[in-house]
């Protein structure tokens, strides 16, 4: 199989997919539609084409013969980027996820997210346990996602260029800054609209499904994650070795370890 694989996965043009709220969502395909399909779903800051084609990630799930199904999250890569951080609330971005798979008629999927991605995955897991076979959540933390970023630091950077002092928020605006295209206003949006409501994984009501946790060992969620793989009924867990929390998605120890998991019948 490996011969009919480019070395280099291509970005195909995106295919846009509209919420309900009005937003489009740029979506991707690889491989045959009637494999079992991956729905890959990006972290903060980054896109389709930063967390799993520059990685190896979809050329690794086409080896195994399944297909992959990738989202540009809102407010990320080539979907719409609304500022207002209402939009950004998770049962949105859960919704925005099975929006999708009706829109694709795919009943079900095997999941695999990072950061962000891993956090929604992980409620909508939870919250429509028919879409989801199994998962991979990579990175994800048993604790508030960006709750540490400073907002009035992030936007006050964004609207003067007042440099940003809290260490936390300064690697959250790199990371932002170093995937072309992305709107820093928004970032900020994603970060706020993460605020509201509960947007904690509740380790009273895990997910059901085998789920695959992954973590960098340099990656200081990593106890965290531990410990949520640990109160997950049939959940595993992955040290990625020597890897933090920005680099994780690329190491091949964390590649293969998930592919593998997700091709499992």
């Amino acid at each position: 199989m490996d011969a009919a694989i480019p070395a280099l996965t291509e970005m195909p043009a995106p295919q846009f997919v509209m919420t309900d709220d009005g937003v489009r969502l740029a979506t991707y395909t690889w491989g045959e539609p009637d494999a079992p399909t991956v729905f890959c779903v990006h972290g903060f800051g980054s896109s389709t084409r930063d967390n799993w084609v520059s990685t190896g990630w979809v050329r690794e799930l086409l080896r195994r013969g399944l297909r992959v199904l990738a989202v540009d999250q809102r407010g990320h890569g080539a979907s719409d980027k609304p500022h207002d951080a209402a939009a950004y609330a998770m049962p949105v971005f859960v919704g925005d996820l099975t929006t999708m798979l009706d829109t694709y008629l795919l009943d079900s999927v095997r999941y695999l997210g990072y950061s962000l991605g891993g956090r929604v995955g992980w409620q909508l897991a939870v919250d429509a346990p028919e879409h989801v076979e199994r998962a991979v959540l990579g990175g994800i933390p048993d604790g508030r996602p960006l709750a540490r970023l400073q907002v009035e630091q992030a936007r006050a950077y964004v609207d003067s260029g007042e440099p940003v002092t809290d260490p936390v928020t300064r690697r959250y605006v790199a990371l932002a800054e170093r995937v072309a295209g992305n709107d820093l206003r928004a970032l900020i949006a994603v970060a706020e609209g993460m605020r509201i409501g509960d947007s904690d994984p509740d380790p009273a009501a895990p997910p059901h499904q085998w789920v695959l946790f992954a973590t960098g060992s340099d990656d200081p969620i990593i106890e965290e994650s531990r410990h949520l793989a640990g109160l997950t009924p049939n959940g595993m867990f992955f040290e990625i070795p020597g890897r933090h929390h920005t680099n994780a998605p690329g190491a091949r120890a964390f590649r293969q370890a998930g592919a593998d998991f997700l091709a499992e019948p």
